[in-house]
Protein backbone atom coordinates (compact mmCIF):
# COMPACT_ATOMS: atom_id res chain seq x y z
CA UNK A 1 0.00 0.00 0.00
CA UNK A 2 0.98 3.54 -0.62
CA UNK A 3 2.37 6.04 2.05
CA UNK A 4 -0.66 7.31 4.51
CA UNK A 5 0.11 10.99 5.11
CA UNK A 6 -3.01 11.04 7.27
CA UNK A 7 -3.76 14.38 5.73
CA UNK A 8 -6.90 13.50 3.78
CA UNK A 9 -9.58 16.13 3.92
CA UNK A 10 -13.21 14.25 4.79
CA UNK A 11 -14.54 18.36 5.68
CA UNK A 12 -12.97 20.59 3.28
CA UNK A 13 -14.74 23.68 4.01
CA UNK A 14 -14.50 27.21 1.97
CA UNK A 15 -14.50 30.63 4.52
CA UNK A 16 -17.38 33.13 3.43
CA UNK A 17 -16.32 36.63 5.23
CA UNK A 18 -18.97 39.35 5.60
CA UNK A 19 -21.94 37.07 6.31
CA UNK A 20 -24.00 35.18 9.47
CA UNK A 21 -25.61 31.87 9.31
CA UNK A 22 -27.64 30.81 11.80
CA UNK A 23 -28.34 27.66 13.88
CA UNK A 24 -31.10 25.77 14.82
CA UNK A 25 -34.87 26.37 14.89
CA UNK A 26 -35.40 29.14 17.62
CA UNK A 27 -32.40 31.26 15.95
CA UNK A 28 -34.23 30.96 12.12
CA UNK A 29 -37.64 31.58 13.84
CA UNK A 30 -35.67 34.73 15.42
CA UNK A 31 -34.44 35.63 11.91
CA UNK A 32 -37.92 35.36 10.24
CA UNK A 33 -39.82 36.87 12.50
CA UNK A 34 -37.40 40.19 12.05
CA UNK A 35 -38.04 39.70 8.89
CA UNK A 36 -41.03 40.75 8.50
CA UNK A 37 -41.68 42.82 11.23
CA UNK A 38 -43.94 45.41 11.53
CA UNK A 39 -46.54 43.72 9.09
CA UNK A 40 -50.15 43.25 9.62
CA UNK A 41 -49.67 40.83 6.39
CA UNK A 42 -46.91 38.99 5.59
CA UNK A 43 -46.26 35.90 3.35
CA UNK A 44 -43.44 33.30 4.02
CA UNK A 45 -42.85 31.14 1.12
CA UNK A 46 -40.87 27.96 1.78
CA UNK A 47 -39.70 26.02 -1.42
CA UNK A 48 -38.56 22.64 -0.70
CA UNK A 49 -36.24 20.43 -2.60
CA UNK A 50 -37.83 16.76 -3.04
CA UNK A 51 -37.33 14.36 0.57
CA UNK A 52 -36.64 17.66 2.86
CA UNK A 53 -38.47 16.64 6.11
CA UNK A 54 -41.57 19.40 5.63
CA UNK A 55 -43.19 18.02 8.88
CA UNK A 56 -39.98 18.84 10.89
CA UNK A 57 -39.92 22.62 9.32
CA UNK A 58 -43.37 23.04 10.09
CA UNK A 59 -42.70 21.88 13.84
CA UNK A 60 -39.78 23.25 14.17
CA UNK A 61 -40.52 27.30 13.32
CA UNK A 62 -44.08 26.76 14.89
CA UNK A 63 -43.05 29.86 16.85
CA UNK A 64 -43.78 32.37 14.48
CA UNK A 65 -47.47 31.92 15.10
CA UNK A 66 -48.33 31.31 11.73
CA UNK A 67 -51.07 30.05 9.00
CA UNK A 68 -49.42 27.25 7.51
CA UNK A 69 -50.88 26.37 4.02
CA UNK A 70 -49.21 23.11 2.12
CA UNK A 71 -48.58 24.02 -1.24
CA UNK A 72 -48.98 20.56 -2.68
CA UNK A 73 -52.55 20.06 -1.91
CA UNK A 74 -53.03 22.15 -5.16
CA UNK A 75 -51.41 19.61 -7.32
CA UNK A 76 -52.54 16.68 -8.76
CA UNK A 77 -53.08 13.34 -7.06
CA UNK A 78 -50.20 11.24 -5.89
CA UNK A 79 -51.97 8.60 -8.05
CA UNK A 80 -52.32 10.85 -11.08
CA UNK A 81 -48.67 12.18 -10.74
CA UNK A 82 -47.24 8.66 -10.58
CA UNK A 83 -49.71 7.30 -13.57
CA UNK A 84 -47.90 10.09 -15.61
CA UNK A 85 -44.42 9.79 -14.84
CA UNK A 86 -44.24 5.81 -15.37
CA UNK A 87 -43.59 6.32 -18.86
CA UNK A 88 -40.53 7.51 -18.04
CA UNK A 89 -39.66 4.97 -15.63
CA UNK A 90 -39.96 2.05 -17.68
CA UNK A 91 -39.97 -1.52 -16.50
CA UNK A 92 -36.24 -1.68 -16.07
CA UNK A 93 -34.54 -2.01 -12.13
CA UNK A 94 -32.30 1.00 -12.87
CA UNK A 95 -32.56 2.79 -15.79
CA UNK A 96 -35.60 5.05 -17.13
CA UNK A 97 -35.88 8.16 -19.73
CA UNK A 98 -34.86 12.00 -19.19
CA UNK A 99 -37.66 14.26 -19.42
CA UNK A 100 -38.87 18.04 -19.78
CA UNK A 101 -41.37 17.81 -16.96
CA UNK A 102 -41.81 20.96 -14.45
CA UNK A 103 -43.34 21.17 -11.09
CA UNK A 104 -45.58 23.51 -12.26
CA UNK A 105 -47.10 20.70 -14.33
CA UNK A 106 -48.60 19.19 -11.92
CA UNK A 107 -50.30 22.29 -10.13
CA UNK A 108 -54.33 22.74 -10.37
CA UNK A 109 -54.88 26.33 -11.75
CA UNK A 110 -57.99 26.33 -9.71
CA UNK A 111 -56.65 25.15 -6.59
CA UNK A 112 -53.68 27.51 -6.86
CA UNK A 113 -56.11 30.73 -7.23
CA UNK A 114 -57.95 29.49 -4.32
CA UNK A 115 -54.89 28.49 -2.67
CA UNK A 116 -54.09 32.28 -3.23
CA UNK A 117 -57.22 33.75 -1.98
CA UNK A 118 -56.98 32.26 1.35
CA UNK A 119 -53.57 33.49 1.77
CA UNK A 120 -54.51 37.23 0.98
CA UNK A 121 -57.89 36.91 3.41
CA UNK A 122 -55.86 35.56 6.23
CA UNK A 123 -54.45 38.48 8.87
CA UNK A 124 -50.72 38.07 10.29
CA UNK A 125 -48.08 35.72 9.09
CA UNK A 126 -48.84 32.97 6.69
CA UNK A 127 -46.53 30.07 5.65
CA UNK A 128 -46.72 28.46 2.32
CA UNK A 129 -44.50 25.54 2.15
CA UNK A 130 -43.70 22.90 -0.54
CA UNK A 131 -42.30 21.43 -3.60
CA UNK A 132 -44.07 24.24 -5.77
CA UNK A 133 -44.76 26.52 -2.89
CA UNK A 134 -43.05 29.49 -5.18
CA UNK A 135 -45.29 28.42 -7.50
CA UNK A 136 -48.40 28.77 -5.36
CA UNK A 137 -47.42 32.56 -3.75
CA UNK A 138 -44.09 34.34 -4.41
CA UNK A 139 -44.28 35.55 -0.73
CA UNK A 140 -42.80 38.62 0.68
CA UNK A 141 -39.53 36.34 1.84
CA UNK A 142 -39.05 33.41 -0.12
CA UNK A 143 -36.90 30.37 2.10
CA UNK A 144 -35.39 27.64 -0.02
CA UNK A 145 -35.13 24.74 1.87
CA UNK A 146 -31.82 22.30 0.15
CA UNK A 147 -30.90 18.93 0.22
CA UNK A 148 -28.07 16.99 -1.04
CA UNK A 149 -28.54 14.11 -3.02
CA UNK A 150 -26.34 11.57 -0.89
CA UNK A 151 -28.36 12.91 1.85
CA UNK A 152 -31.28 11.75 0.04
CA UNK A 153 -29.83 8.69 -0.78
CA UNK A 154 -29.07 7.96 2.71
CA UNK A 155 -32.81 8.69 3.73
CA UNK A 156 -34.30 6.45 0.96
CA UNK A 157 -32.03 3.64 2.81
CA UNK A 158 -33.57 4.15 5.41
CA UNK A 159 -37.05 4.13 4.45
CA UNK A 160 -37.93 7.35 2.75
CA UNK A 161 -40.52 7.17 -0.07
CA UNK A 162 -40.02 9.02 -3.40
CA UNK A 163 -42.06 12.46 -3.83
CA UNK A 164 -45.72 12.08 -4.22
CA UNK A 165 -45.12 8.08 -3.66
CA UNK A 166 -45.98 5.51 -1.15
CA UNK A 167 -43.14 3.17 -1.88
CA UNK A 168 -41.04 2.97 1.54
CA UNK A 169 -41.01 -0.42 1.23
CA UNK A 170 -39.32 -0.14 -2.42
CA UNK A 171 -35.99 -1.00 -3.25
CA UNK A 172 -32.97 1.88 -2.63
CA UNK A 173 -32.22 1.66 -6.33
CA UNK A 174 -35.93 2.05 -7.35
CA UNK A 175 -36.09 4.99 -5.04
CA UNK A 176 -32.94 6.26 -6.52
CA UNK A 177 -34.09 5.59 -10.01
CA UNK A 178 -37.26 7.61 -9.51
CA UNK A 179 -35.40 10.64 -8.15
CA UNK A 180 -32.65 10.62 -10.94
CA UNK A 181 -34.96 10.36 -13.98
CA UNK A 182 -37.97 12.41 -12.79
CA UNK A 183 -38.15 14.32 -9.50
CA UNK A 184 -34.62 15.73 -9.24
CA UNK A 185 -34.67 17.51 -12.46
CA UNK A 186 -37.98 18.50 -12.36
CA UNK A 187 -36.87 20.44 -8.92
CA UNK A 188 -33.30 21.43 -10.04
CA UNK A 189 -35.39 23.14 -13.05
CA UNK A 190 -37.33 25.18 -10.64
CA UNK A 191 -34.63 25.60 -8.73
CA UNK A 192 -32.47 27.35 -11.27
CA UNK A 193 -35.24 30.26 -11.67
CA UNK A 194 -35.29 31.24 -7.83
CA UNK A 195 -31.57 31.71 -7.34
CA UNK A 196 -32.12 35.62 -7.59
CA UNK A 197 -34.88 35.27 -5.64
CA UNK A 198 -34.01 33.34 -2.54
CA UNK A 199 -33.77 35.49 0.40
CA UNK A 200 -32.84 32.94 2.87
CA UNK A 201 -30.97 29.21 2.15
CA UNK A 202 -32.44 26.78 5.00
CA UNK A 203 -29.98 23.82 5.27
CA UNK A 204 -31.82 20.66 6.05
CA UNK A 205 -29.00 17.97 5.48
CA UNK A 206 -28.81 16.77 9.12
CA UNK A 207 -32.15 15.84 10.63
CA UNK A 208 -33.03 18.96 13.71
CA UNK A 209 -30.06 20.29 13.22
CA UNK A 210 -31.14 23.25 10.64
CA UNK A 211 -28.43 25.91 9.40
CA UNK A 212 -29.99 29.43 7.59
CA UNK A 213 -27.78 32.06 5.26
CA UNK A 214 -29.55 35.16 4.13
CA UNK A 215 -29.54 35.18 -0.04
CA UNK A 216 -27.29 37.51 -0.22
CA UNK A 217 -24.30 35.29 1.96
CA UNK A 218 -25.30 31.95 -0.38
CA UNK A 219 -25.16 33.82 -3.34
CA UNK A 220 -21.70 35.33 -2.20
CA UNK A 221 -20.73 31.18 -1.51
CA UNK A 222 -21.56 30.65 -4.67
CA UNK A 223 -19.16 33.10 -6.47
CA UNK A 224 -16.40 32.57 -4.46
CA UNK A 225 -16.57 29.07 -5.24
CA UNK A 226 -16.53 29.62 -9.05
CA UNK A 227 -14.12 31.88 -8.63
CA UNK A 228 -11.57 30.28 -6.64
CA UNK A 229 -9.97 26.23 -6.11
CA UNK A 230 -12.30 24.58 -4.35
CA UNK A 231 -12.90 20.67 -3.03
CA UNK A 232 -16.78 19.17 -2.90
CA UNK A 233 -17.36 16.95 0.05
CA UNK A 234 -16.99 13.46 -0.26
CA UNK A 235 -18.76 10.72 0.68
CA UNK A 236 -18.15 6.30 0.53
CA UNK A 237 -20.29 3.85 0.27
CA UNK A 238 -19.77 -0.03 0.93
CA UNK A 239 -20.30 -2.72 -2.15
CA UNK A 240 -20.36 -6.15 -2.33
CA UNK A 241 -17.01 -5.84 -4.28
CA UNK A 242 -15.47 -3.10 -2.01
CA UNK A 243 -12.00 -2.73 -0.55
CA UNK A 244 -9.81 -2.05 2.34
CA UNK A 245 -7.67 0.78 0.60
CA UNK A 246 -9.67 3.94 1.35
CA UNK A 247 -10.03 3.14 5.08
CA UNK A 248 -6.98 4.04 5.73
CA UNK A 249 -5.53 6.71 3.12
CA UNK A 250 -9.10 8.56 3.73
CA UNK A 251 -9.61 7.60 7.56
CA UNK A 252 -12.64 6.24 6.92
CA UNK A 253 -14.20 3.46 9.66
CA UNK A 254 -11.93 1.16 10.11
CA UNK A 255 -14.43 -1.61 11.62
CA UNK A 256 -16.76 -0.95 8.40
CA UNK A 257 -16.91 -4.29 6.11
CA UNK A 258 -15.45 -2.82 2.92
CA UNK A 259 -15.85 0.52 1.44
CA UNK A 260 -15.96 0.52 -2.63
CA UNK A 261 -17.16 3.88 -4.03
CA UNK A 262 -16.06 7.34 -3.15
CA UNK A 263 -17.64 9.82 -4.59
CA UNK A 264 -15.00 13.11 -4.48
CA UNK A 265 -15.83 14.61 -7.66
CA UNK A 266 -18.85 14.47 -8.72
CA UNK A 267 -20.45 17.84 -8.48
CA UNK A 268 -24.35 16.49 -9.11
CA UNK A 269 -24.04 13.71 -6.24
CA UNK A 270 -21.48 15.95 -3.62
CA UNK A 271 -22.02 19.13 -1.62
CA UNK A 272 -19.66 22.01 -0.39
CA UNK A 273 -19.44 23.45 2.72
CA UNK A 274 -20.08 27.20 3.27
CA UNK A 275 -18.02 28.30 6.59
CA UNK A 276 -19.75 31.82 8.17
CA UNK A 277 -18.15 31.94 11.05
CA UNK A 278 -18.57 29.30 13.27
CA UNK A 279 -21.60 27.89 11.49
CA UNK A 280 -20.82 25.44 8.14
CA UNK A 281 -23.76 25.34 5.49
CA UNK A 282 -23.78 22.47 3.39
CA UNK A 283 -25.18 22.92 0.07
CA UNK A 284 -25.34 20.63 -3.12
CA UNK A 285 -22.68 21.49 -4.86
CA UNK A 286 -24.34 21.31 -8.51
CA UNK A 287 -26.16 24.89 -7.23
CA UNK A 288 -22.24 26.48 -8.45
CA UNK A 289 -22.50 24.95 -11.69
CA UNK A 290 -26.49 26.29 -11.95
CA UNK A 291 -25.87 29.39 -10.50
CA UNK A 292 -22.84 30.34 -12.54
CA UNK A 293 -22.38 27.72 -15.52
CA UNK A 294 -20.45 30.01 -17.79
CA UNK A 295 -18.15 31.65 -15.00
CA UNK A 296 -17.31 28.03 -13.81
CA UNK A 297 -16.73 25.91 -16.63
CA UNK A 298 -15.48 28.82 -19.06
CA UNK A 299 -17.30 29.83 -22.32
CA UNK A 300 -16.04 27.05 -24.63
CA UNK A 301 -17.29 24.01 -22.15
CA UNK A 302 -20.17 25.99 -21.13
CA UNK A 303 -21.32 26.29 -24.94
CA UNK A 304 -20.94 22.55 -25.34
CA UNK A 305 -22.82 21.15 -21.93
CA UNK A 306 -24.89 24.10 -20.87
CA UNK A 307 -25.14 24.08 -16.67
CA UNK A 308 -23.81 20.35 -16.68
CA UNK A 309 -20.50 19.21 -15.32
CA UNK A 310 -19.09 17.19 -17.48
CA UNK A 311 -15.91 15.58 -16.25
CA UNK A 312 -16.47 13.29 -12.93
CA UNK A 313 -13.84 11.94 -10.83
CA UNK A 314 -14.48 9.26 -8.06
CA UNK A 315 -13.03 6.15 -6.60
CA UNK A 316 -13.32 2.33 -7.30
CA UNK A 317 -11.57 0.36 -4.27
CA UNK A 318 -10.66 -3.49 -4.67
CA UNK A 319 -7.87 -3.86 -2.75
CA UNK A 320 -8.53 -6.73 -0.48
CA UNK A 321 -11.91 -7.30 -2.34
CA UNK A 322 -13.70 -8.34 -5.67
CA UNK A 323 -13.59 -7.75 -9.30
CA UNK A 324 -15.87 -5.43 -10.11
CA UNK A 325 -18.76 -6.56 -12.53
CA UNK A 326 -17.70 -6.95 -16.18
CA UNK A 327 -19.41 -4.31 -18.49
CA UNK A 328 -19.97 -2.32 -21.07
CA UNK A 329 -21.15 1.77 -21.81
CA UNK A 330 -23.50 2.66 -24.35
CA UNK A 331 -22.38 4.67 -27.68
CA UNK A 332 -23.82 7.88 -27.96
CA UNK A 333 -26.42 7.48 -30.24
CA UNK A 334 -27.87 4.31 -28.28
CA UNK A 335 -27.74 6.98 -24.76
CA UNK A 336 -29.45 9.80 -27.03
CA UNK A 337 -32.01 7.09 -28.74
CA UNK A 338 -33.11 5.22 -25.60
CA UNK A 339 -32.71 7.38 -22.35
CA UNK A 340 -32.49 10.60 -23.83
CA UNK A 341 -29.09 11.66 -22.53
CA UNK A 342 -26.76 14.13 -24.54
CA UNK A 343 -23.82 12.32 -23.96
CA UNK A 344 -22.43 9.11 -23.04
CA UNK A 345 -19.88 7.78 -19.93
CA UNK A 346 -16.91 7.51 -21.54
CA UNK A 347 -14.00 6.64 -19.05
CA UNK A 348 -10.67 5.62 -17.96
CA UNK A 349 -9.11 3.89 -15.03
CA UNK A 350 -5.78 5.48 -13.68
CA UNK A 351 -4.03 3.31 -11.19
CA UNK A 352 -3.77 4.99 -7.96
CA UNK A 353 -2.19 1.45 -6.08
CA UNK A 354 -2.46 -2.35 -6.76
CA UNK A 355 -1.36 -5.77 -6.16
CA UNK A 356 1.65 -7.63 -7.41
CA UNK A 357 -1.17 -9.85 -9.00
CA UNK A 358 -3.70 -6.91 -10.07
CA UNK A 359 -5.55 -6.84 -13.87
CA UNK A 360 -7.71 -4.73 -15.63
CA UNK A 361 -10.27 -6.84 -17.91
CA UNK A 362 -10.35 -4.70 -21.14
CA UNK A 363 -10.97 -5.24 -24.95
CA UNK A 364 -11.86 -8.49 -26.36
CA UNK A 365 -9.71 -11.51 -27.37
CA UNK A 366 -9.14 -12.07 -30.75
CA UNK A 367 -11.37 -14.44 -33.06
CA UNK A 368 -14.21 -14.02 -30.49
CA UNK A 369 -17.16 -15.04 -31.45
CA UNK A 370 -19.86 -12.61 -30.70
CA UNK A 371 -22.84 -14.66 -30.74
CA UNK A 372 -20.73 -17.64 -28.03
CA UNK A 373 -20.01 -14.98 -25.58
CA UNK A 374 -23.36 -14.07 -25.94
CA UNK A 375 -25.09 -17.35 -25.71
CA UNK A 376 -22.76 -18.23 -22.47
CA UNK A 377 -23.33 -14.81 -20.88
CA UNK A 378 -27.32 -15.68 -20.85
CA UNK A 379 -26.76 -18.70 -20.27
CA UNK A 380 -24.96 -17.33 -16.76
CA UNK A 381 -27.38 -14.88 -16.45
CA UNK A 382 -29.99 -17.54 -15.87
CA UNK A 383 -27.74 -19.72 -13.32
CA UNK A 384 -27.15 -22.32 -15.65
CA UNK A 385 -23.32 -21.80 -15.69
CA UNK A 386 -20.41 -19.61 -14.95
CA UNK A 387 -19.30 -17.30 -17.09
CA UNK A 388 -15.50 -17.91 -18.37
CA UNK A 389 -14.36 -14.33 -18.46
CA UNK A 390 -10.57 -15.29 -19.22
CA UNK A 391 -11.91 -16.61 -22.45
CA UNK A 392 -13.40 -13.97 -23.72
CA UNK A 393 -11.55 -10.45 -22.48
CA UNK A 394 -8.21 -9.23 -22.47
CA UNK A 395 -6.29 -9.39 -19.09
CA UNK A 396 -3.62 -6.46 -18.79
CA UNK A 397 -1.39 -6.48 -15.95
CA UNK A 398 -1.68 -3.30 -13.72
CA UNK A 399 0.54 -1.33 -12.03
CA UNK A 400 1.06 2.30 -10.60
CA UNK A 401 0.09 5.06 -12.48
CA UNK A 402 -0.71 2.94 -15.73
CA UNK A 403 -4.04 4.91 -17.40
CA UNK A 404 -6.57 2.74 -19.18
CA UNK A 405 -8.71 4.13 -21.40
CA UNK A 406 -12.29 3.16 -21.47
CA UNK A 407 -14.52 4.53 -24.76
CA UNK A 408 -17.93 3.87 -24.72
CA UNK A 409 -18.11 0.41 -26.69
CA UNK A 410 -15.08 -0.95 -25.01
CA UNK A 411 -15.89 -4.24 -23.05
CA UNK A 412 -14.10 -3.97 -19.20
CA UNK A 413 -13.44 -4.42 -15.27
CA UNK A 414 -11.30 -3.57 -12.92
CA UNK A 415 -9.71 -6.75 -10.78
CA UNK A 416 -9.56 -7.54 -7.79
CA UNK A 417 -6.92 -5.77 -5.62
CA UNK A 418 -6.64 -2.53 -7.40
CA UNK A 419 -7.19 1.01 -6.16
CA UNK A 420 -8.75 3.17 -9.51
CA UNK A 421 -9.25 6.37 -10.02
CA UNK A 422 -11.98 6.63 -12.63
CA UNK A 423 -12.20 9.67 -14.55
CA UNK A 424 -14.83 9.83 -17.07
CA UNK A 425 -17.69 12.18 -18.37
CA UNK A 426 -20.99 12.18 -16.32
CA UNK A 427 -23.67 10.18 -17.16
CA UNK A 428 -22.20 8.19 -14.48
CA UNK A 429 -25.45 5.48 -13.94
CA UNK A 430 -25.31 4.09 -17.73
CA UNK A 431 -23.12 0.78 -16.84
CA UNK A 432 -24.43 -2.36 -18.62
CA UNK A 433 -23.43 -4.98 -16.54
CA UNK A 434 -22.44 -8.35 -18.91
CA UNK A 435 -21.33 -10.95 -15.69
CA UNK A 436 -21.00 -10.21 -11.93
CA UNK A 437 -19.35 -13.39 -11.01
CA UNK A 438 -22.34 -14.61 -9.43
CA UNK A 439 -22.81 -12.64 -7.01
CA UNK A 440 -26.27 -10.97 -4.88
CA UNK A 441 -25.72 -7.00 -3.91
CA UNK A 442 -25.72 -6.30 -0.11
CA UNK A 443 -29.11 -6.13 -0.25
CA UNK A 444 -29.01 -9.92 -0.73
CA UNK A 445 -30.50 -9.53 -4.51
CA UNK A 446 -29.11 -10.56 -7.57
CA UNK A 447 -27.81 -7.33 -9.16
CA UNK A 448 -29.10 -6.02 -12.21
CA UNK A 449 -27.61 -7.30 -15.54
CA UNK A 450 -28.11 -5.60 -18.45
CA UNK A 451 -27.16 -7.73 -21.40
CA UNK A 452 -29.63 -6.73 -23.96
CA UNK A 453 -28.41 -3.40 -23.77
CA UNK A 454 -24.78 -4.37 -23.77
CA UNK A 455 -25.00 -6.67 -26.87
CA UNK A 456 -26.56 -3.38 -28.87
CA UNK A 457 -23.11 -1.59 -27.72
CA UNK A 458 -20.35 -3.68 -27.48
CA UNK A 459 -17.64 -3.21 -30.25
CA UNK A 460 -16.61 -6.33 -31.24
CA UNK A 461 -13.64 -4.96 -33.30
CA UNK A 462 -11.88 -3.52 -29.95
CA UNK A 463 -9.89 -6.79 -29.57
CA UNK A 464 -6.21 -7.31 -28.09
CA UNK A 465 -4.15 -5.93 -30.80
CA UNK A 466 -6.32 -2.64 -31.03
CA UNK A 467 -6.24 -2.06 -27.29
CA UNK A 468 -3.13 -2.59 -27.01
CA UNK A 469 -2.27 0.22 -29.40
CA UNK A 470 -5.17 2.84 -28.24
CA UNK A 471 -6.39 1.94 -24.73
CA UNK A 472 -2.82 1.52 -22.77
CA UNK A 473 -0.95 4.34 -21.46
CA UNK A 474 -0.88 6.30 -24.58
CA UNK A 475 1.68 8.61 -22.29
CA UNK A 476 3.06 11.49 -24.22
CA UNK A 477 5.62 13.91 -23.23
CA UNK A 478 4.80 17.17 -23.19
CA UNK A 479 7.52 19.02 -21.43
CA UNK A 480 10.28 18.63 -19.09
CA UNK A 481 12.30 20.89 -16.94
CA UNK A 482 13.94 20.48 -13.74
CA UNK A 483 10.91 22.18 -11.85
CA UNK A 484 8.19 19.86 -13.74
CA UNK A 485 7.58 17.00 -16.14
CA UNK A 486 3.90 17.37 -17.86
CA UNK A 487 2.53 14.29 -19.63
CA UNK A 488 -0.69 13.52 -21.90
CA UNK A 489 -2.17 10.02 -20.87
CA UNK A 490 -5.27 10.49 -22.45
CA UNK A 491 -8.03 9.78 -23.47
CA UNK A 492 -8.68 8.54 -26.38
CA UNK A 493 -9.53 10.29 -29.86
CA UNK A 494 -13.62 9.19 -29.37
CA UNK A 495 -13.56 10.76 -25.32
CA UNK A 496 -13.73 14.53 -24.95
CA UNK A 497 -11.68 14.41 -21.86
CA UNK A 498 -7.82 14.91 -21.92
CA UNK A 499 -6.02 14.26 -18.97
CA UNK A 500 -2.36 15.34 -18.30
CA UNK A 501 0.29 14.40 -15.35
CA UNK A 502 2.23 16.98 -13.65
CA UNK A 503 4.68 15.61 -11.88
CA UNK A 504 6.27 18.88 -9.85
CA UNK A 505 9.60 19.26 -8.14
CA UNK A 506 9.83 22.50 -7.63
CA UNK A 507 6.50 24.59 -8.60
CA UNK A 508 4.31 24.93 -11.48
CA UNK A 509 2.32 27.50 -13.83
CA UNK A 510 -1.17 26.38 -14.62
CA UNK A 511 -3.37 27.60 -16.98
CA UNK A 512 -7.06 27.39 -17.41
CA UNK A 513 -7.05 27.45 -21.53
CA UNK A 514 -10.96 28.72 -20.81
CA UNK A 515 -12.04 25.87 -19.70
CA UNK A 516 -12.15 24.07 -15.84
CA UNK A 517 -10.13 21.23 -14.59
CA UNK A 518 -11.03 18.79 -12.59
CA UNK A 519 -7.55 17.44 -10.45
CA UNK A 520 -6.41 14.93 -8.09
CA UNK A 521 -3.43 14.39 -6.16
CA UNK A 522 -2.29 10.81 -7.26
CA UNK A 523 1.37 10.83 -5.48
CA UNK A 524 2.89 13.11 -2.58
CA UNK A 525 2.03 14.84 0.45
CA UNK A 526 -0.11 17.73 -1.45
CA UNK A 527 0.46 21.07 -2.87
CA UNK A 528 -0.61 24.47 -2.17
CA UNK A 529 -2.13 26.37 -5.45
CA UNK A 530 -1.10 30.26 -5.27
CA UNK A 531 -2.91 32.73 -7.31
CA UNK A 532 -0.62 34.75 -9.80
CA UNK A 533 -2.93 38.08 -8.92
CA UNK A 534 -3.81 37.56 -5.15
CA UNK A 535 -6.94 36.86 -6.06
CA UNK A 536 -7.84 33.97 -3.44
CA UNK A 537 -5.78 32.98 -0.59
CA UNK A 538 -3.51 29.98 -0.90
CA UNK A 539 -5.54 26.86 -1.44
CA UNK A 540 -3.88 23.63 -0.14
CA UNK A 541 -4.72 19.68 -1.15
CA UNK A 542 -3.66 16.81 -0.06
CA UNK A 543 -2.42 13.26 -1.78
CA UNK A 544 -5.86 11.33 -3.26
CA UNK A 545 -8.26 14.31 -3.35
CA UNK A 546 -10.08 15.60 -5.79
CA UNK A 547 -10.23 19.61 -6.36
CA UNK A 548 -11.51 21.76 -8.83
CA UNK A 549 -9.96 24.75 -10.62
CA UNK A 550 -12.74 26.94 -12.39
CA UNK A 551 -12.24 28.73 -15.49
CA UNK A 552 -11.70 32.22 -13.84
CA UNK A 553 -8.80 30.34 -11.96
CA UNK A 554 -6.90 31.76 -15.65
CA UNK A 555 -3.76 30.98 -13.93
CA UNK A 556 -2.21 29.99 -10.66
CA UNK A 557 0.91 28.17 -9.22
CA UNK A 558 0.75 24.74 -7.76
CA UNK A 559 3.92 24.18 -5.43
CA UNK A 560 4.55 20.88 -3.42
CA UNK A 561 3.98 20.67 0.17
CA UNK A 562 7.13 18.35 0.73
CA UNK A 563 9.41 17.09 -1.95
CA UNK A 564 7.95 16.11 -5.30
CA UNK A 565 4.31 15.31 -5.89
CA UNK A 566 1.88 14.27 -8.44
CA UNK A 567 -1.05 15.63 -9.91
CA UNK A 568 -3.70 14.07 -12.73
CA UNK A 569 -5.53 16.95 -14.62
CA UNK A 570 -8.28 16.45 -16.91
CA UNK A 571 -9.94 18.83 -19.14
CA UNK A 572 -12.77 19.19 -22.22
CA UNK A 573 -11.07 19.00 -25.16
Amino acid sequence: MVRNYHNYDKYPAKKIEGFSAFEGYEAIVGVLKQAVDGREHAVITIETYTQVDQNEITEGISGLNATFFDAEKCMVSDREYMDYIRQYLTNDRVFGIMNTLKVEDFYVEERVKEMRRKIEETDGICVVYGVGASIVHEGDILVYADLARWEIQLRFAAGAPNWKAHNENAPKLAKFKQGFFVEWRMADRLKKQLFDRIDFLLDTNRRGEPKMVCGDGFRAGLETFCREPFRLVPYFAPEVWGGQWMKEICGLDPDAPNYAWAFDGVPEENSIFMQFGEVRVEVPSVDVVFYRPAQLLGSRVHARFGDEYPIRFDFLDTMGGQNLSLQVHPLTEYIQSAFGMHYTQDESYYILDCGEDSVVYLGLKEGVDSGAMLDELKQAQGGETVFDADKYVNKWKAKRHDHFLIPGGTVHCSGKDTMVLEVSATPYIFTFKLWDWGRVGLDGLPRPVHIGHGEKNIQWDRTTGWVKENLLNRIEPLCDTPAVTVECTGLHEREFVETRRYTIRESAVLKSEGGVSSCNVVEGEGAVIESVDGSFAPYEVHYAETFILPAQVKECVIRPICGEVKILRATVR
